[in-house]
């Protein structure tokens, strides 16, 4: 394993370079931002930077998203009252009250969190991620609704859902297991940037790449996608 780096944008790339078996140079960006190349020997390395370089902008875009959304983050909120929560792509300030009975609920732009140790910070966030998911299975369900009927009359079959916590996309189409897979943090989203994932997601399951007759069809079935994309990668991640 080799260490190089590249100048693009006035900003230095740092990648790491595989030599491997393969007939094509790969580029890869791993969730923990380290950026990893991987060519067969023959390939010369000016080749290689001039690869890295041409890819520059797509890194350093990457790179960002993932630098948002890195593990961890959520450990440095203390669950108290005032602190912010997104969820449906809006922000609700939370209310912590102590009580016997512990549960969460949001009503007119709060979130109150009832708990009865309002010192324990484990508990409070545990019962915080309980309903973002309790609440992700129920609108995901909804989208899905929603969103299959124009899929059907391709042959596409309903598909399952699964919640996972995921650090670098926002769904997966598993299609052996006719599964969509969709990230818990989704929940975060507006409604209408769901229904994108979910429709991107449902699309797979008729073209499994992404082929241009996969956009053909996401183009057709959903015109402004590429607006609710944009609103899920510059707004929704950098607030997780």
């Amino acid at each position: 394993m080799e260490k190089h780096q590249i100048e693009y944008a006035n900003k230095v790339i740092d990648f790491v370079l595989k030599r491997k078996k393969v007939k094509n140079v790969n580029l890869n960006i791993k969730p923990d931002m380290t950026i990893e190349v991987t060519a067969n020997d023959r390939v010369p390395l000016d080749f290689i930077c001039d690869f890295v370089k041409t890819k520059g902008a797509w890194i350093l875009k990457n790179v960002k998203t993932f630098k948002d959304v890195q593990p961890y983050r959520q450990s440095e909120r203390e669950y108290v009252s005032g602190e912010t929560f997104k969820y449906l792509g809006k922000q609700y300030r939370l209310r912590v009250m102590q009580e016997e009975e512990e549960k969460v609920k949001y009503f007119r732009g709060f979130i109150y969190l009832y708990v009865k140790d309002t010192e324990n910070v484990n508990r409070k966030a545990k019962l915080i991620d309980e309903w973002y998911r309790e609440k992700a299975q129920k609108t995901f369900h909804e989208s899905l609704a929603k969103m299959f009927p124009l899929v059907q009359k391709y042959g596409v079959d309903k598909p399952n859902i699964d919640l996972r916590s995921m650090k670098a996309r926002w769904g997966s189409a598993l299609t052996e297991k006719n599964t969509i897979l969709l990230n818990t943090d989704l929940i975060k989203a507006p409604k209408y940037c769901i229904d994108y994932v979910v429709l991107h997601e449902l699309i797979h399951f008729k073209y499994n790449d992404h082929s241009d007759n996969f956009y053909k069809m996401l183009y057709s079935l959903m015109p402004d996608w590429e607006k609710r994309k944009a609103i899920l990668d510059e707004e929704v991640v950098k607030d997780l």
